[in-house]
């Protein structure tokens, strides 16, 4: 499988400000492949050590003084050699010993020259590490929809979306199989393991067990929680989230979580779901001013899980319905949409999305975002010929400040007076084609 994030370890590789590198994601998201794969294309070899299988290793970090002579007696322990510049030295399953993690600043201090990177360590617990300004990070997050195109062999279209250049509509013979192809995306989601059953051996029963397991895993993590007393609370509002999310209004209610929950005992379960990576909040934002934050509401968010494939399983939504015509979009009110548009757009911008609503009438607009000092409101419509009803309240209210609104939905892709239209499959693309519609110069002239 091809991961863009092998770019990014590239750049850390052949940076002058290299620090030892923690790679973050989520369990069974493909952190050790990634790294060995790194290894393999970019170094002349690759030394491995997991501290879960050989925790004889990790006694070499205890009270460590001196660089070296740990990586000297790795090299004796593990058999293998370990070369500046030339060796990308992996530790993985560091959780089983905290004590490597802490000698980061010693190798960063004393071996620069060596190329480092941990992973495997508790989900959510990097914030407490006493040495993080000696460390670099990188996010591995689930395989977004180019991604999965490339691994289902499907690289044409993966390079013709990265291609386009012009707001003409996608001609009818590309936007028929993308839109097939996003329908089974929603199916599988971006976790590599359930990606290669379905596109390298077309197994969907296999398909399934692994999203099961791979669930099964993330609740099981839920005991890493410190107070061991959030554990039911944090599960509670894990389980919650598909009904959160199947009404028209999805703000998350405590209420849906249990009856009679208040907001001051379970914020921190919430915040703990939050910090792993497994779910996602976007706050509601009441101002277009910047900065960002300013006008953000804390008391109002919603709460998505990190991938669609695995909201589809929470939601227990066979992947029959990839043969019911539209039904993967629209269902629960569009959540899969929202979550695979979520999914594609928080990694390609620097601010984290927000979203807008008004009551008496309800209106609301899914997503904004910051591009540059552009807030761009952006609407997430499960359907055809859509109205954008939520994204045309937005601009009323805020005409002067929105020079362009975005809608995905069904529809091709078209740029009018203040308004791009994205087909789904165009995601990935967002900020490429903001950035081409706000510099065509369209403005907001209704």
């Amino acid at each position: 499988m091809e991961r863009l994030l092998l770019e990014g370890l590239l750049r850390w590789k052949n940076s002058k400000r290299r620090k030892p590198l923690v790679l973050r994601g989520l369990r069974r998201v493909g952190k050790t492949w990634i790294l060995k794969e790194f290894g393999r294309r970019y170094y002349k070899n690759t030394a491995y050590f997991n501290f879960a299988e050989k925790k004889s290793c990790g006694e070499f970090f205890e009270c460590a003084e001196d660089a070296d002579r740990v990586l000297q007696n790795l090299m004796l322990a593990g058999g293998q050699k370990i070369l500046p510049e030339k060796t990308l030295v992996i530790f993985d399953e560091v959780q089983e010993k905290p004590e490597v993690l802490r000698s980061m600043k010693l190798f960063q201090e004393q071996v620069p020259q060596y190329h480092l990177v941990c992973t495997g360590f508790p989900l959510g617990s990097e914030g407490d590490l006493a040495s993080v300004q000696y460390l670099d990070f990188l996010q591995l997050t689930p395989m977004n929809f180019t991604e999965f195109l490339m691994a289902g062999g499907d690289g044409e279209l993966a390079e013709y979306l990265k291609t386009i250049h012009t707001f003409e509509p996608v001609p009818e013979k590309l936007f028929d199989p993308l839109l097939e192809k996003l329908k089974m995306y929603y199916v599988t989601g971006g976790m590599p393991e359930p990606v290669l059953w379905w596109t390298q051996e077309r197994d969907m029963e296999a398909m399934q067990e692994s999203l099961s397991q791979i669930l099964y895993a993330c609740e099981r993590d839920f005991a890493r929680v410190p107070d061991a007393k959030e554990f039911s609370k944090v599960s509670a509002i894990w389980s919650s989230i598909p009904v959160q999310l199947a009404g028209e209004n999805k703000k998350f209610n405590y209420q849906t979580v249990k009856r009679g929950a208040r907001k001051r005992e379970y914020e921190d379960a919430l915040q703990w779901l939050s910090d792993t990576g497994l779910a996602t909040k976007v706050y509601r934002n009441a101002s277009p001013a910047l900065p960002f934050p300013a006008g953000d509401d804390p008391s109002a968010f919603k709460l998505y899980p990190a991938d669609v494939g695995m909201l589809r399983r929470l939601c227990l939504l066979s992947p029959t319905a990839f043969g019911e015509g539209d039904r993967l979009f629209t269902e629960f009110q569009g959540a899969l949409s929202e979550c695979c548009i979520l999914e594609a757009l928080a990694g390609r911008f620097r601010e984290s999305p927000r979203y807008w609503s008004r009551n008496n009438p309800f209106y609301e607009v899914d997503f904004i975002l910051q591009y540059g000092n552009e807030r761009i409101p952006v609407e997430v419509r499960a359907e055809r010929n859509a109205k954008a009803s939520g994204l045309k309240k937005y601009r009323e209210v805020f005409h002067t400040q929105t020079r362009l609104g975005v809608c995905f939905s069904l529809d091709n892709l078209k740029l009018e007076t203040g308004l791009l239209r994205l087909p789904f499959f165009l995601a990935d693309e967002a900020d490429r084609l903001i950035g081409m519609a706000l510099n065509q110069g369209t403005g907001n002239e209704s």
